[in-house]
């Protein structure tokens, strides 16, 4: 039994997990945001389905969806996009728009 004053102790497994958790780049935020969106290294989705425009990192992912959504056209790897190819970094010079909140305060 534990007492009202006594504090829970924290096992060293838990605190790893959470020094790990903190300290390792997981690729999401402001980080992984080039990695993510196609740019520089072209990011992880490489392909895109040319039917419902799903991406996917390499050809045997793309084959299984093409399976599963698009069972009666036949899978043909030369029609797939490749965006790693297609991708240019550019920059637009206008700015976009923001978001206008409510107008009922």
């Amino acid at each position: 039994m534990t007492g009202k004053a006594k504090p829970k102790k924290h096992t060293a497994k838990e605190i790893a997990a959470k020094v790990d958790a903190a300290t390792t780049n997981r690729g999401g935020g402001k980080a992984g945001l080039a990695d993510r969106s196609a740019q520089d290294k072209g990011g992880h989705a490489k392909l895109e389905c040319p039917l419902c425009k799903v991406t996917a990192p390499d050809v045997k992912s793309m084959q299984i969806h093409h399976e599963a959504r698009h069972p009666k056209i036949p899978f043909d790897e030369t029609k797939l996009n490749n965006l790693h190819a297609t991708t240019s970094v550019t920059e637009s010079s206008k700015p976009k728009p923001g978001v206008r909140g409510s107008l009922k305060k």
